[in-house]
């Protein structure tokens, strides 16, 4: 398996983008909001899952280790395919889209291309214990997204995914540490929180 890759942004086409490799091209699609930050030279690394079906090959590129692991829990839901887990990442950053799903907020799910009410509410149940504890309780992502006392990029969760934690795991670690602290301190504090 292809677990990241590194190197140039050669070509950008509707939802994917050509990385050159020390001369070897590889077609990663991407979410739309992932697919927005990048420009033609960028030198970059995403994480990828590789998914192998029967009549084709895809790579689906990450530029943060968190989107990778919802991506993956993701279609893990019965009738919520790669496409449709990407249609969800494309909603908003990927801690905003873990939030609506810690906050039952299907209505929000629901808005992805191709992802109708039932799906949103399989995802929602599905993963609901899977995800974490919301970052934000009962506000709606919109709100979350504007919500500047806490970066939509966590580092500090990044990191402890980095580690080996599961994503519902770190953030539960991260629970009740002060999200103003610096990264390497809330990393601290998670890891003692997990050892009590």
């Amino acid at each position: 398996m292809i677990a990241h890759i590194s190197g140039e942004v050669a070509e950008k086409f509707l939802n994917s983008v050509i990385i050159d490799v020390h001369g070897v091209g590889y077609e990663v699609i991407l979410s739309a909001i992932d697919f927005e930050q990048l420009k033609l030279g960028d030198t970059v690394k995403l994480y990828t899952h590789h998914h192998v079906r029967e009549q084709s090959e895809d790579l689906f590129g990450f530029s943060l280790l968190s989107a990778k692991k919802l991506f993956q829990l993701l279609i893990g839901v019965q009738g919520i395919g790669p496409k449709n887990a990407m249609a969800i990442l494309s909603l908003a950053p990927t801690e905003s889209v873990r939030n609506a799903i810690a906050n039952a907020d299907a209505s929000f799910i629901a808005k992805a291309n191709g992802v109708g009410k039932r799906s949103a509410e399989r995802v929602i149940v599905d993963l609901r214990e899977k995800v974490g504890l919301p970052s934000v309780y009962g506000r709606k992502v919109d709100a979350a997204i504007l919500d500047s006392s806490k970066p939509a990029d966590d580092e500090a969760l990044e990191a402890l995914i980095a580690l080996g934690f599961p994503l519902a795991d770190a953030t539960m670690a991260l629970e009740g540490v002060e999200a103003s602290l610096p990264v390497e301190e809330r990393i601290r504090l998670a890891l003692k929180n997990r050892a009590h």
